[in-house]
């Protein structure tokens, strides 16, 4: 019969694991929850609404947001190298900072390309300029992400 033994200390390092994991889902919660809220208050019109109201090109500039402020909150993890308050610190303070840059550049690029979001969003049906805006989310969660490398 052969006896399986844990290692000394496994509770302890698996309870760790499990904090860091909860503690870190928070954090992106949050960041994501005040990245929306960053991009409702520079849109015209209350986006919150329009994605319940099912408005297509709301929905696909939300999806965008929420998922680049999720690159950022990654790499900001990542970059930590397992220091636990190190890397909830530089997640929120990353996230926070790429969101802010995130919203002014995605704001610069709508009004560069002559894109009246204010329209897009409020339209019932998909409309193609809203694949650059985006496009621009994505792009700009990359290169913040990629910046806190």
């Amino acid at each position: 019969m052969t006896a399986v033994a844990l290692e000394s200390g496994y509770w302890s390092s698996l309870g760790e694991g499990v904090g860091a994991i909860l503690l870190y889902a928070v954090i992106g919660l949050v960041l994501m929850l005040i990245g929306f809220y960053a991009i409702d208050l520079t849109t015209p019109g209350h986006l919150r609404g329009m994605v319940s109201e099912g408005k297509p090109n709301a929905i696909i500039v939300t999806a965008a947001g929420i998922v680049s402020m999720a690159f950022i909150v990654v790499l900001a993890i990542y970059s930590s190298a397992g220091k636990l308050s190190e890397g909830l610190i530089a997640a929120l303070i990353y996230g926070l900072v790429g969101i802010i840059a995130q919203v002014i550049s995605v704001r610069i690029l709508e009004r560069a390309l002559g894109i009246d979001i204010g329209a897009a969003l409020h339209a019932d049906t998909y409309t193609t300029e809203v694949l650059v805006v985006a496009a621009a989310h994505f792009g700009l969660g990359l290169v913040v992400a990629f910046a806190i490398l």
